[in-house]
């Protein structure tokens, strides 16, 4: 069963989109359901993604759900 760090290192697919409507990025891992977040800038985003997959797995890995 793989870890926390396992998954951490594993190179999800980000998605990052532009808001055009109300500014800023919205990012997501399609291999993630639901992993979703956004930031003002894209390096915000990023940051802020990493913090979302990082919670992502750790519920997931709590709730005994296959990532």
């Amino acid at each position: 069963m793989k870890t926390l760090d396992d998954h951490m290192k594993t190179p999800y697919r980000m998605e990052i989109i532009e808001d055009e409507d109300e500014g800023g990025y919205v990012v997501s891992y399609p291999d993630l359901p639901g992993c979703i977040t956004c930031g003002e800038t894209i390096e915000s985003a990023i940051a802020n993604a990493l913090d979302a997959k990082k919670a992502w797995i750790i519920a997931a890995l709590e709730d005994g759900i296959d990532i």
